[in-house]
């Protein structure tokens, strides 16, 4: 299934690219994978073993093999007011988050902080991080499929959305009186650091090696999470349970790979996009669509979130003269990652797609700690 939609988004043209464009074949799959379950096209009793054997094992390669992409030490390259800039649409985003809990917390299931918190991890740096997300705080699967439904209706309308605007970013411009002197010369830096990051394309040795790596550290991971979530609970920190601390060893592991020269090995990203497809389709497997029906006040969250969101970077755009370009690509670099930020920051320049690699990239790296922080602290609020 993954990969006739995988070549159906490749080949698309038209209306059908179109359509990819804002329903990406990753969210397909799980929400094919969630239909084929409510049918019943398996037993969810007699497969619940394997799901356990893989799921784990396979998320934790793929988190390692995605981080080994964000070298953090990159993002000094987008210069002060791009990183201040990706930062204020962090933070409008999860005092979003807060303030929307806060006001709808009666209207949707008493779990939902769980599935929320994955969200969140979502919304800053893209839907990996809400995969890494499911299992760390550990996401009931009904509330999963209700975030996964508002993620992607979101998402969809909100590059739709941004990308319209594009016409009109003069007006927006004009009314923040928006210094754009220096935005093409940080362009040029980004797109230089991504032509330098080029890797050349993967031999089977790489693939073989690569595999072998992520799935000793997926190992090694939950080893040391299970050591830790012990030593925690013994202090009385239930929180940081076994999956909390696999989430957080790895990640901060695979952000120190990143650093060194195993983030310049090959086969690493399409390695963690094989990943997450695999892991998608898996958890979409024992989630069916009967999950949905609290879906529709989810979305109401989802869109009462990108308002406050909205509200939050114009008042800062005010304040700090930022130009509409800036702060889309921001914006989709927290809530799409890499591969969407791109998207948001070619529409205004064709120079500027480095700047929304990077702005992406960054997010990525920092999404899994905030969708923990969010995570505990919406547990606390419930």
């Amino acid at each position: 299934m993954a990969a006739v939609l995988v070549t159906l988004e490749k080949s698309a043209k038209g209306g059908m690219q179109k359509f990819f464009k804002y329903v990406p074949a990753v969210v397909l799959c799980y929400l094919i994978a969630m239909f084929l379950c409510t049918l019943g096209v398996w037993d969810m009793a007699e497969t619940k073993p394997a799901y356990s054997a893989l799921k784990n094992n396979l998320t934790y390669a793929m988190i390692f093999a995605m981080l080994l992409r964000c070298n953090i030490r990159k993002a000094p390259k987008l210069g002060p007011k791009m990183l201040i800039g990706f930062f204020s649409a962090t933070l409008t985003i999860t005092i979003g988050f807060v303030c929307a809990f806060v006001l709808m917390k009666g209207t949707i299931a008493s779990d939902a902080w769980m599935g929320l918190g994955a969200l969140c991890g979502s919304w800053i740096g893209g839907s990996g991080n809400m995969v890494a997300m499911q299992d760390a705080l550990p996401v009931d699967p009904g509330a999963y499929a209700c975030a996964l439904t508002l993620n992607t209706v979101c998402y969809s309308v909100w590059i739709a959305l941004l990308i319209f605007m594009v016409r009109y970013s003069s007006k927006w411009d004009k009314s923040v009186k928006a210094d754009t002197s220096k935005l093409s010369a940080i362009a040029d830096v980004a797109n230089e650091e991504v032509e330098k990051e080029k890797k050349a394309k993967a031999t089977s040795g790489d693939w073989v090696w690569m595999i072998g790596l992520a799935l000793i550290v997926s190992a090694l991971s939950q080893w040391v999470g299970a050591k830790m979530g012990a030593g925690f609970a013994g202090m009385g920190l239930k929180m940081f349970d076994k999956g909390t601390c696999t989430t957080l060893f790895v990640t901060v592991l695979g952000l120190a790979c990143a650093m060194t020269p195993l983030g310049k090995l090959p086969a690493a990203n399409e390695l963690s996009s094989v990943l997450l497809y695999a892991v998608v389709a898996l958890l979409a497997t024992q989630a069916p669509l009967n999950a949905l029906i609290e879906a529709p006040m989810w979305v109401v969250y989802g869109v009462f979130i990108l308002v406050l969101h909205v509200v939050g970077m114009y008042i800062l755009s005010k304040l700090f003269h930022w130009d509409l370009c800036m702060v889309s690509t921001a914006s989709v670099a927290n809530i799409g990652g890499p591969a969407s930020a791109p998207i948001i920051a070619v529409a205004y320049n064709p120079n500027y797609a480095g700047i929304g690699v990077l702005m992406g990239i960054f997010g990525q790296a920092i999404g899994n700690f905030f969708g923990l922080g969010m995570g505990w602290l919406l547990n606390l609020m419930a």
